[in-house]
């Protein structure tokens, strides 16, 4: 064998390789040659049949390019055209004759350790076991092969086995490309273990990176990996077995004296005996600590017990643990979701990460593709820590659970001193620190306006590093116009009349969520105002057919130059592009500057006009806000008039007089601040990417998009020395891919405990999903369970069910009846423009777009918090 790097080297022995050689030898093999580098480590030898030989054998399939092409363009749900297809793969592969010389090589090198010893065949792709995808059982491996036939036979199995159906469905989901993904082949010598298992670094449950978790059963591991058997599991931390649980392991996989493997029967003395002694558990997570030291993360480690001598036989990363944010220091820290208050908890790009770090009121940490702020201090001071909660549960009763069940714990969140007098907590009491007066939010609008036009025509006078350095500039504008003290007063003036109102006329009159009724059509919401917008959009297209018929076949997002060839085109045209100069900043999930805005894609809004243009009628949007109106007047009446007859209710009367007043002047400037920021964020956005464009002429960058996988410091850097690092996009590329995949925790610890909290209510029908109630009102309706906006298709009486909404779904709010989301909180933007629109909502309803189906009925009680999920 070529000890040497070669890649064209058809085989390397697993002592030659390292973590260093993925494509040559895939992640499985890179993995063992690391391991058996560690001191310590057990594993048995072989050698690896490199992807220089794969290559060869691909080159000799007959017609392989042509199957692949049409592989790569199937969609990956298509599973009647990927069967059939991904087995002609195989069946060519396998039957693909292996040159002599390489045959010739394997059985040589199988003559070190004796041609009729028994080996593991075992396949090694060049994307598996990689920190952003494991590929688990996603292709294939052969145990106790015998004799140098049966050996070359299972090596091209394992070749072909790159095309099994689930592995190229695993690609076609992850987008990963055929041609990109190599196989190597492992030869290793057979283990036949007493016990064997896995080992987890980390809780895969919790994510915990403190606890580590043991399964365990009798035999090899084919038993536990197939389901076969329940195997011993045991929890290991600091050292010591903290629990254990011993199952019934009636059978295991053994292997044949001449080759292969049968199921057998436990003697049933044994079977409720442990496979591992409590010690040697701990001495196997002390190896998995090793272990993990070495690749630098948590390990999925598969083991085997001769004896009582551990080898290991495969260690991948696990990939499905949310990372944890970078503490420089030893301390336990509680980091809070921020995507669970923006209403948007998809991953973000760097730049976008780096971006809202730079712009945002509060230090926040980045992980996993979202940001994360620190709350230790705030929960570990008993000064604090009330007020927090309260504010906490206010916003999101889960986030609240969960923070209560990590202090309960009381060995986590360490107790700071107190400093000065106790804590007063935030109750929702009437603001006092601003007067009701409309004019102070038309002041603020107008200082606004004023600061984003500056920075719209001055942006436009730097270019290359000068840019960079009049951002950072307008960064500090951004925060001071949002830290504005009477910014500030005018947001919480809204929300805390709100408090107060919800708070009070439940005591006094018995009524639930009473503010909702009170805040219908509340002026000056941009938000609410956007959604009606579009329907004045599809007043102005609803008289033209062939311009209705036109917008359902737009493909493109160029459209609009081709709008007014058609009659009332024109006029079409003028409307949306409109639409688009006022509102064409914002988008789905638009905290995250890479975003593409509705101006950069307007075909995302066409659907959504489409169906305004289909299910209302003239004058629709000017009708709505008008009822609305009138029955928060109604309501505001009746109210006093029921207060008036309580023990002092001329006072409670007035007391309320003043908050509906405080309501209706503020809580539609609630949504001002977010529509100041992606205004700004555009501007942002369009200057960064005219830059990148000139780094694309210069030959700097492969294409503008390449700089959203750069933070805004490194983006910086690459305009000043003209040299980017495309190794390093090209890996953020992936991490972000891998990001997409993982469900961020509302809260998480420094341990990497991911803490979900949990609704704890007596209220709640059986079988009922439980939430917050932010909008007020029942409605039953088809469930239209839509992620993605563009995809919209609803008919009157629909009822949205979704993970999170931010500003840019309102136009689809109009033509709903009711609203469900897994995330949110009373003060949320969906929450907000709910009740603006009278549509019953609940809202934090877990897991809902995976337990309610498109399609089923639901009933949506907004005024109870919870679904019923109908028959």
């Amino acid at each position: 064998m070529d000890g040497g790097r070669d890649d064209r080297a058809p085989l390397l022995d697993l002592r030659e390789v390292d973590e260093t050689q993925v494509s040559i030898v895939g992640g499985k093999a890179a993995h063992l040659g690391a391991l058996s580098r560690i001191d310590g480590i057990r594993v048995p030898a072989g050698f690896c049949v490199t992807t220089a030989a794969f290559r060869r054998i691909m080159a000799q399939t007959p017609s392989i390019d042509d199957r692949l092409d049409e592989l790569s363009r199937l969609s990956p749900d298509d599973r009647e055209a990927i069967g059939p297809l991904s087995a002609e793969i195989r069946r060519s592969v396998e039957e693909t004759a292996i040159p002599g010389d390489l045959a010739a090589a394997i059985t040589g090198a199988l003559a070190r350790f004796g041609e009729q010893a028994a080996y593991a065949v075992r396949s090694s792709a060049t994307a598996e076991d990689t920190p952003t995808a494991s590929f688990a059982g996603q292709q294939d491996t052969y145990l106790n092969v015998v004799g140098p036939e049966a050996i070359l036979r299972h090596v091209g199995r394992c070749w072909a086995s790159l095309f099994t159906e689930r592995a190229v469905i695993y690609r076609l989901r992850n987008g990963i490309d055929h041609r990109t993904v190599q196989m190597a082949v492992v030869v290793q010598q057979m283990v036949f273990p007493d016990a064997s298992g896995i080992l987890f670094t980390a809780d895969p449950v919790t994510g915990n990176r403190k606890v580590a978790t043991v399964d365990a059963s009798f035999g090899l591991g084919e038993a536990l990996v197939s389901g076969l058997v329940n195997p011993d599991v045991f929890t290991v931390r600091d050292g010591e077995v903290v629990a254990g649980t011993v199952a019934a392991k009636q059978r295991a996989v053994a292997a044949l004296p001449g080759g292969g493997t049968r199921e057998v029967e436990i003697d049933t003395q044994r079977q409720e005996q442990p496979a591992l002694t409590r010690a040697q558990v701990v001495r196997l997570v002390r190896l998995g600590r090793r272990i993990e030291a070495h690749f630098g993360r948590p390990q999925d480690i598969e083991w085997c017990l001769v004896g009582d001598d551990f080898q290991i036989v495969q260690s991948r990363p696990i990939t499905t643990l949310f990372p944890i944010p970078v503490a420089d220091d030893q301390e336990n820290h509680v980091y809070l979701s921020v995507g669970h208050q923006q209403m948007m908890t998809d991953a973000m790009r760097p730049l976008g990460l780096s971006m809202w770090q730079l712009t945002a009121m509060a230090p926040m940490l980045a992980a996993g593709g979202r940001l994360f702020v620190d709350a230790t201090r705030l929960l570990a001071s008993p000064a604090s820590r009330a007020g927090f909660l309260t504010m906490a549960g206010r916003d999101d009763p889960l986030m609240k659970d969960a923070l209560e069940t990590l202090i309960d714990r009381r060995d986590f969140i360490p107790t700071l001193p107190e400093q000065g007098g106790p804590g007063k907590p935030t109750t929702g009491g009437a603001s006092t620190s601003i007067e009701t007066d409309p004019a102070i939010v038309t002041e603020l609008v107008e200082r606004s306006e004023a600061s984003i036009a500056a920075l719209r025509r001055d942006i436009a006078t730097v270019t290359g590093t000068a840019l960079f350095d009049f951002l950072l500039d307008a960064f500090q504008e951004h925060k001071r116009v949002l830290g504005d003290p009477l910014n500030m007063q005018a947001i919480m003036a809204g929300m805390e009349a709100t408090w107060w109102l919800n708070d009070r006329l439940h005591e006094w009159l018995g009524e639930k969520n009473a503010a909702d009724t009170l805040t219908l059509s509340a002026p000056g919401n941009i938000t609410s105002e956007m959604g009606l917008a579009l329907l004045d959009v599809a007043d102005v297209i609803r008289p033209y057919p062939e311009v209705v018929a036109f917008l359902q076949d737009v493909a493109h997002d160029d459209f609009l130059d081709e709008l007014p060839k058609v009659a009332g085109g024109a006029e079409a045209r003028v409307a949306i592009e409109a639409y688009l100069d006022r509102y064409g900043m914002r988008c789905v999930g638009e905290i995250d500057i890479t975003r593409p805005r509705w101006s950069e894609r307007p075909s995302t809004l066409v659907p959504v006009l489409l169906d305004n243009v289909k299910l209302f009628e003239p004058g629709a949007a000017r009708r709505r806000f008008e009822q609305g109106r009138q029955q928060a007047q109604r309501q505001a009446q009746e109210v006093l008039t029921r207060l008036r007859a309580l023990p002092d209710g001329q006072q409670k009367a007035d007391e309320t007089a003043r908050m509906i007043d405080q309501v209706r002047a503020f809580i539609g400037y609630r949504e001002y601040p977010k529509y100041d920021i992606v205004s700004r964020y555009f501007a942002y956005k369009q200057a960064l990417l005219a830059e990148a464009e000139r780094l694309v002429r210069a030959g700097v960058l492969t294409e503008a998009e390449d700089v959203f996988y750069l933070t805004f410091q490194e983006f910086h850097e690459v305009a000043r020395t003209h040299r980017v690092d495309d190794e390093l996009i090209r890996q953020r590329r992936d991490a972000f891919r891998s990001y997409q995949t993982l469900t961020p925790p509302r809260v998480l610890t420094s341990d990497g405990e991911a803490i979900t909290g949990a609704y704890r209510r007596d209220d709640v029908p059986a079988g009922a999903l439980a939430g917050v109630p932010v909008s007020s009102g029942t409605v039953e309706g088809r469930a239209r369970v839509i992620l993605d906006m563009a995809q919209a298709d609803l008919e009157a009486g629909d009822i949205l069910v979704t993970a999170h909404t931010d500003p840019s779904w309102t136009p689809l709010f109009v033509g709903i009846a009711g609203l469900v989301t897994e995330v949110g909180g009373l003060m949320t933007h969906g929450a907000v423009i709910a009740r603006e629109y009278g549509l019953p909502a609940v809202v934090s309803v877990l897991d809902a777009t995976r337990l309610i189906r498109d399609g089923q009925r639901i009933r949506v009680h907004g005024s109870d918090g919870y679904v019923e999920i109908l028959p």
